[in-house]
């Protein structure tokens, strides 16, 4: 199992903090893939994602028990 974190608007969608699921084996890309279509979540591809607080790119495989976490760009001034 592995326990994805959302940030920003992404928890707004999502309507949840973190979820727990099975992504072992996926990919970054792929897993953004599966959240984006069932939770109808915008700009993933703008998405950040860390895999046990450590940026990873969208071609890394997630492995069972990794932490991920999605962040999305921050705008300010």
């Amino acid at each position: 199992m592995n326990k994805v974190l959302f940030f920003a608007h992404l928890r707004d969608a999502v309507g949840e903090e973190f979820l727990t699921l099975e992504a072992g084996g996926k990919t970054v890309a792929e897993l953004k893939a599966d959240l984006a279509a069932q939770y109808d979540l915008p700009r993933m591809d703008t998405v950040m994602t860390a895999i046990n607080e450590e940026f990873a790119s969208n071609d890394e495989v997630i492995r069972d028990g990794d932490e991920i976490a999605f962040i999305p760009p921050v705008s300010g001034g």
